[in-house]
């Protein structure tokens, strides 16, 4: 029987003629190789992430700087390098840009330029959404430093910028008004990082990868991303209304107006203590990967190993009060926070 050969069909998107269709104008995917260009237009995960550690690494240098004008200031009784406002200033700048502007997009580094090979995608669900959050981290964390040239000094209320002191009686200048609006700004690339790199993991792994299957580091990363994707809309709320009540007279903590400073606490720290795995449970999975590629041996007790990582995703939510033991909350509430804190110890130990 002999065997007819027929012309492909003509497909209107252009399947089958060898060529590739792209989108046209901004919506084509960047195609420059070299010279800052390529940086700047880049949506390439691994680009991204060394941009972020670079970013990291400046604002270390930044917050570096700060704490040696805080231990220079300390070497002796009663320094006098810096003045008593001009110490608040640097504390709260050093503490704001130590957690958020430095450890925060360390951790994200390694996880957009690591998770995505790590599970064999070929880049993250949505390149340019990655793209955008590095650029907003980089202009959030910008923004709240121009406040020691354009705001009157930095933020002087603490990292945690508790009520009162955060209010224009006792933060007259505009420091506090660039804390709100910098982390915020922050706060939103961290999200839409989150959302993106949950969704590269749980719906681009590669066939044959299972959940069980993946490394240690991308499940660290995998819990780090759902508390960030939970809590920051914590702390975004509390930033909002720390903003209208500066910037439009809302009386969310003006104790004068009857107002509690004690809701600015709850939200801070209800965002504050899964914080603490957002920053540590990164360097738990560098170290679960370190030791057993160094010692040649399968990494023992793997699925402890994972389920102890989200245990402590689950019970950090529960522990906030803690950090306000000197709060005055009461012979109730009080009690069983330190009973809940020593709890969410056994998952590491």
């Amino acid at each position: 029987m002999a065997l007819v050969e027929r012309e492909p069909l003509a497909l209107p998107s252009g399947a089958g003629t060898g060529v590739a269709v792209e989108p046209l104008g901004v919506l084509a995917r960047p195609h420059t190789k070299t010279g800052w260009r390529s940086w700047v237009s880049t949506v390439d995960h691994k680009k991204i992430g060394i941009m972020y550690g670079v970013a990291a690494l400046l604002f270390f240098i930044v917050g570096g700087l700060e704490a040696m004008l805080i231990r220079i200031q300390l070497a002796q009784p009663n320094g006098t390098v810096l003045s008593a406002d001009l110490y608040n200033q640097v504390y709260t700048m050093h503490g704001v840009t130590m957690v958020f502007l430095v450890i925060m997009p360390m951790a994200a580094a390694f996880a957009n330029y690591l998770l995505p090979l790590q599970i064999g995608a070929r880049d993250v669900a949505f390149p340019r959404l990655n793209a955008l959050s590095f650029w907003m981290f980089l202009g959030g964390g910008l923004f709240f430093n121009t406040a020691w040239f354009v705001g009157g000094g930095g933020a002087d209320c603490g990292w945690f910028c508790y009520a009162p002191n955060s209010g224009v009686a006792f933060s007259p200048t505009h420091g506090v008004d660039f804390y709100g609006v910098g982390l915020q700004i922050a706060g939103a690339a961290s999200l839409i990082g989150a959302v993106n790199l949950i969704v590269t993991v749980l719906n681009m792994r590669a066939p044959g990868m299972t959940l069980f299957r993946m490394p240690v580091f991308t499940w660290m990363q995998l819990v780090v991303q759902f508390l960030l994707l939970f809590s920051l809309p914590v702390i975004t709320v509390a930033l909002f209304l720390l903003t209208f009540d500066r910037s439009f007279g809302a009386n969310f903590f003006n104790i004068s107006q009857g107002a509690d400073p004690l809701l600015w606490q709850h939200l801070f720290w209800i965002f504050g203590h899964p914080e603490v795995y957002i920053l540590i449970l990164p360097s738990f999975g560098i170290v679960s990967e370190i030791i057993p590629t160094m010692s040649r041996k399968p990494i023992y007790g793997y699925p402890f190993m994972v389920f102890s990582g989200i245990a402590i995703g689950f019970m950090g939510w529960g522990v906030w009060a803690h950090h306000m033991f000197a709060s005055g909350l009461g012979p109730i509430s009080w009690p069983p926070s330190p009973c809940r804190r020593c709890s969410s110890r056994c998952p590491p130990g």
